[in-house]
């Protein structure tokens, strides 16, 4: 049975631009109520989907993150088209490494991270992390047992090269990041047990930024921005914001 997956968004506003970026296997879900929030408060919000995400888990490891990398820079490029020129980025996760990498490589108005990964995660933990995601995709497909069974054999251990390419991006973003001289706002989630939250110390530390905040979210987990404190995060993302030298 074919489910329908999230789908890409773009929610048009005023000239200022926000490009938000999902987590790893995640999709635009985990953006969309910010972006909805901001939309409502005039920001025009992009949200891609990073080539393997939102369909089957066998084309996430056909992926990697230079091909997610090559897929932020054309949704920056697309905000762009559309006649923005400035942009602020944020992101969940994985999606926030790529803010900060688009932090010292193009022009951002401002940047935001959200539980993003500074410190090398476990390679078993992630293994079976994306082996979770695939069952739990394969079960809303209403496979049978049987044959979620068989696929998940075939599946499991497909992922490593994907994830090994994975840490060492991150690791290569951690180097460049005292580069960053845009304004950064940092949201960690204190119950987050998918990374080390030691990152969010990491990324406030190092940033040149002048203006840079941090702020922990004491009853949030890993996907902060669906969690209990999404609203309160909201708020602050969109103060954030507003507090940036637009020109418009």
């Amino acid at each position: 049975m074919k489910i329908a997956q999230p789908k890409p968004f773009t929610f048009e506003g005023g000239p200022r631009a926000v490009l938000l970026l999902h987590g790893f296997t995640g999709n635009s879900a985990d953006t969309r109520m910010l972006g909805r929030y901001l939309n409502k408060r005039g920001y025009t919000c992009h949200a891609p989907h990073m080539k393997g995400h939102g369909v089957p888990p066998e084309e996430l490891v056909k992926a990697g993150p230079e091909d997610w990398w090559k897929d932020v820079q054309e949704a920056y490029d697309y905000l762009k088209e559309l006649g923005h020129e400035e942009i602020a980025v944020g992101g969940l996760s994985l999606g926030g490494v790529y803010s900060l990498k688009l932090g010292y490589t193009k022009p951002v108005k401002g940047l935001f991270t959200m539980c993003s990964p500074m410190i090398p995660q476990d390679e078993d933990k992630l293994r079976r992390g994306v082996a979770e995601y695939a069952e739990k995709y394969k079960r809303n497909e209403q496979k049978s047992d049987e044959q979620i069974k068989e696929e998940m054999e075939a599946f499991d251990g497909t992922q490593m090269d994907t994830i090994r390419r994975l840490i060492d991006m991150n690791q290569d973003v951690r180097k460049h990041i005292d580069t960053i001289y845009a304004p950064t706002f940092v949201a960690q989630g204190s119950k987050d047990d998918v990374i080390d939250t030691e990152s969010a110390n990491i990324i406030y530390d190092s940033v040149e930024a002048e203006e840079k905040y941090i702020k922990w979210y004491e009853e949030s987990g890993h996907v902060i921005t669906l969690d209990k404190e999404r609203d309160q995060l909201n708020e602050d993302i969109y103060e954030f914001l507003e507090g940036l030298d637009w020109s418009e």
